[in-house]
């Protein structure tokens, strides 16, 4: 078996990235979903010389108090948002069994920036129509697939890959 070339740095962690590129993996949670996401293309990604932020959280507890003074909440916020403003890609992806409010936000958060996003909207998503509209105005590129992200990235990055990615 061969060794992973990617790093993935999880929240909250205050680990250096290793490697030029990086990606920040913002989107949808589906807790009744066996297919996640995160870890498919994480682990699709394992021959490229990258560091991946992912959000998730272990330890997360759903009764935390989602407010500015809950210390354990505020710092989630925080390393995700710096994590996305030193990653060279954000890549959002936007499942069809959530909703995703906070990945809309996000979406809105980088979507001025040329280059930032690369969006993952699979059909019936409820609201790919205004997806579609935000990465056609702000010339984000959109993409249907773990598959079509996979090659996406890796020209985007400037690296090579094999594509071996699972289907969707």
């Amino acid at each position: 078996m061969t060794q992973s070339r990617n790093q993935v740095i999880y929240a909250a962690s205050g680990e250096a990235a290793r490697n030029k590129k990086s990606i920040f993996l913002a989107g949808s949670i589906s807790h009744d979903d066996s297919h996640n996401w995160r870890n498919v293309l994480t682990t699709s990604l394992s021959d490229l010389s990258i560091t991946i932020y992912n959000p998730h959280r272990p330890d997360w507890d759903s009764s935390w108090d989602e407010d500015i003074e809950y210390t354990p909440f505020r710092e989630q916020v925080e390393w995700e948002l710096e994590k996305q403003e030193v990653a060279d890609i954000i890549v959002v992806y936007f499942h069809p069994a959530t909703k995703a409010p906070i990945s809309l936000l996000e979406l809105g958060l980088c979507a001025r920036v040329p280059g930032k996003a690369l969006v993952v909207c699979p059909p019936g998503y409820w609201k790919r129509g205004n997806v579609q509209v935000v990465c056609k105005r702000f010339g984000m590129q959109m993409v249907e697939s773990n598959d079509e992200l996979k090659r996406v990235l890796a020209v985007k990055l400037g690296l090579s890959a094999s594509c071996n990615v699972a289907q969707d």
